[in-house]
């Protein structure tokens, strides 16, 4: 299903430049497709994380547009948007950038914050100078572990799930229009699921001058279980599927199984994903009883907004 950014719609129909309807592969796939396995390197001072990741075109498109972001610690993904090849020179020149701006770099909210800013200026400045890449923009969800903490970006509709004690929490708010919809009590989350106009972003990287990111942290604890996603996997499975499937103890084989789910759902979008398991001693016992009652007398915030647990429908 196409992805568009509400705000440049109108211009990019009136330019006649939109994100390619997808056809149907003539040669379903039987198995998922051959990627070479890796893992970010994380530091020492970022603890004991393993990574698994997958990115595959699906079963519709011809050619995949998202970009898994791994190295200097940070694990993301992008999803990108744009007629022609503008989709990957967005998603690719994020995950570049991102990478060329952060080397050598600890975890910090303002270097994220710089390095995002800085690349999408430069992504801007190409569509600017190219008409052909018109429109083009990329989502982003990205971690970049601290030595407690996890901090977090989010631009468009990727996102960042958690894991924790056999409750998965969506850490990462969307930005697209039912989902704010959704904020206001406009629609249900049923409502939204099957709203024609659910892909439809309010915001991207690469299409504006300047970007509103949202950066957060999050705690860490022994045990937990990240997932960040391009919506080619979060809007293919439920919420039951994917605690099933992230509870598998192999990450790889985890990893694995949640592509094979997407693509068994249909394959409509590129799948991408980044899995973390975080076992390192972050905190110490008293900490963590303080923390669990501070939990259960309210929920938590992060810069003003509230993580949203998801619960199995």
């Amino acid at each position: 299903m196409r992805k568009f950014n509400l705000k440049g719609t109108v211009i990019q129909r009136m330019r006649g430049i939109e994100r390619e309807e997808p056809k149907a592969v003539e040669s379903e796939k039987s198995q998922i497709e051959e990627i070479p396995v890796m893992s970010v390197d994380f530091t020492e001072e970022q603890g004991l994380l393993t990574c698994a990741w997958r990115t595959d075109v699906g079963r519709l498109r011809k050619n995949n547009q998202d970009a898994v972001i791994l190295g200097n610690g940070l694990a993301g993904v992008a999803d990108g948007m744009g007629g022609h090849k503008g989709g990957e020179i967005a998603s690719a020149g994020l995950r570049d950038g991102l990478l060329r701006e952060t080397k050598d770099s600890k975890p910090s909210r303002e270097k994220l914050e710089e390095a995002v800013q800085k690349v999408n200026r430069e992504l801007w400045e190409q569509q600017e100078g190219n008409s052909s890449l018109s429109g083009m923009g990329t989502t982003l969800t990205v971690i970049w572990p601290a030595e407690k903490e996890m901090l977090i970006g989010q631009v468009g509709d990727s996102r960042a799930y958690l894991l924790r004690d056999g409750k998965l929490s969506q850490i990462t708010n969307d930005h697209s229009m039912v989902a704010d919809m959704v904020r206001k009590g406009v629609l249900t989350e049923e409502q939204a699921a099957c709203h024609p106009m659910r892909n439809y972003i309010t915001r991207a990287v690469g299409t504006e001058a300047n970007i509103e990111i949202d950066l957060f942290t999050h705690n860490r604890r022994k045990g937990d279980r990240w997932l960040v996603c391009s919506d080619g996997l979060h809007g293919m499975i439920s919420t039951e599927e994917l605690i099933r499937l992230m509870s598998e103890e192999d990450l790889e084989k985890a990893a694995d199984n949640l592509l094979q789910a997407a693509l068994i759902s249909g394959g409509k979008d590129n799948i991408s994903l980044v899995l973390i398991q975080d076992e390192t001693e972050t905190i110490s016992s008293a900490e963590e009883t303080e923390e669990t009652n501070e939990e259960k007398a309210t929920e938590q915030v992060t810069d003003g907004e509230t993580s949203e647990e998801v619960k199995p429908q």
